[in-house]
């Protein structure tokens, strides 16, 4: 483990969970990375009451937000929903902290900015967050989705503002039928790495597959809020996690030595999310996957490497593992860092000992996939896939500990024996019982201690 701290950010830490003996002709190297970062204090990293960011020697960098809102026609049905939105935007905005910069779009088959509605954004105190919560009251419904257009404005605008970190919050009742697929992946690759957004899908009429999607290329968080009663609160909690991000577009660098191939780079913790494919080269025999902001939290990361083998008794580095930042000139700044070993023996008790945090973690990515395959056989009609996929959901969630999870299968299916994954699937599921499992099933428990 190593640890690096600078006046002023958090502290982070690297740990690296393996077993790092290999048998006589090994070469599958398995590491779970454990960052955490610590001590960040109370401001949430963002700029104190009143000042800026040029006003507060060595302060952390500035932040900006644009929330989002569904404003096409279906958002009128039932006219509770359109309303409960804008309570939401407003509990979300008071909680957006003075000094950070901010914007409110309203989004149908076109983006209009709501606010402050001059092409750019605003800076939060008492004055601005009032006069934003009465613009509130122009927003109706009316009109498609087309959400591509929506997180372009929003990029255009968080563009205008000379802060470090940029987040989005989108919230949508709907499909995006009003645009080509083609244009919203259009969309999430010209904003990929330019902010982090958190998508909410309200009702059951949206597609998760498609909301799923946009938190994933944009490295948010992603829910149902089945009841739109649920949205003021669902929005306040996250605007203060925004509100806690310090610390802007972190990578995990990972380096390997000739010969040695990564099979992937998986974060497992709070979330299954594949990196693998988005890796960008970082020098010799070095890549980055990135990670987005950073507050008090912790994550952990499954980095699978290939390496060369060799004879019993020899030792290898088969990966480093450094968590960096890029500076204003250009250069990283390493801000935590682990190594990844591997010895070979001919011990067998050692060589085939699985680490515990390894085998979780390879459960819990299991977990998610199995509950996805047994969603989708069970809308396809194939309810014998269904059954055994979602029985082995039952049963991964039940080793795990993963309460949470086993209690949204239960209301998909009727559980027989838990520990051997034994389910009758219910003849009748509601679909936010439905959605909310498959929109949560990548949400993962740490290790039971």
């Amino acid at each position: 483990m190593a640890n690096f701290s600078k006046s002023n950010v958090p502290q982070f830490s690297v740990d690296i969970y393996q077993n790092e003996f290999l048998p006589e002709g090994g070469r599958e190297v398995n590491a779970i990375v454990t960052v955490t970062s610590t001590g960040g204090g109370t401001s949430g990293g963002l700029p104190l009451a009143g000042l800026g960011p040029a006003d507060l020697p060595g302060s952390r960098p500035g932040a900006a937000v644009v929330i989002m809102v569904d404003c096409s026609g279906s958002m009128d049905y039932p006219p509770t929903k359109m309303r409960s939105a804008r309570d939401a935007t407003a509990a979300a905005i008071d909680t957006i902290r003075d000094g950070v910069a901010f914007a409110v779009v309203a989004g149908t088959h076109q983006a209009k900015e709501v606010y402050p509605a001059d092409g750019g954004l605003a800076v939060a105190d008492p004055a601005t967050r009032h006069q934003a919560k009465q613009a509130l009251r122009r927003l109706s419904a009316g009109g498609g989705t087309a959400i591509g257009t929506w997180l372009r404005l929003a990029d255009r605008l968080l563009s205008t503002g000379d802060v470090s970190i940029r987040h989005g919050i989108l919230l949508t009742d709907g499909r995006n039928e009003h645009e080509k697929p083609e244009d919203l992946r259009a969309a999430l690759d010209a904003c990929a790495g330019r902010f982090t957004c958190d998508a909410r899908g309200v009702g059951t009429d949206w597609e998760v597959k498609e909301l799923t999607g946009i938190a994933s290329a944009l490295l948010g968080s992603v829910d149902i809020v089945a009841d739109p009663s649920g949205l003021e609160a669902d929005f306040r909690q996250m605007m203060e996690t925004a509100m806690g991000k310090e610390v802007a577009d972190v990578a995990l660098r990972v380096w390997t030595p000739q010969g040695a191939e990564i099979q992937y780079v998986k974060q497992v913790a709070p979330t299954v999310e594949d990196l693998t494919a988005r890796r960008t080269e970082a020098g010799p025999r070095a890549g980055d996957y990135p990670t987005g902001s950073w507050g008090d939290e912790s994550r952990d990361y499954h980095v699978n490497v290939v390496v060369p083998t060799a004879g019993v008794g020899q030792e290898m580095l088969a990966a480093r593992i450094s968590l960096v930042q890029p500076q204003p000139d250009g250069t990283p700044q390493v801000l935590g860092q682990g190594l990844v070993r591997a010895v070979w023996t001919d011990d067998m008790v050692a060589s085939t000992r699985i680490n515990p945090q390894v085998a979780h973690y390879t459960g819990q990515a299991e977990l998610a996939q199995v509950i996805q395959q047994g969603l989708e056989a069970r809308k396809q009609g194939d309810f014998d896939s269904a059954t055994a996929k979602l029985g082995r959901a039952v049963q991964l969630a039940s080793a795990s500990g993963n309460e949470d999870t086993a209690k949204l299968l239960a209301k998909v299916v009727d559980v027989v024996d838990a520990a051997t994954g034994t389910v009758r699937l219910k003849a009748r599921v509601a679909d936010a019982d439905e959605m909310t499992l498959e929109t949560r099933s990548t949400k993962t428990v740490r290790v039971k201690k």
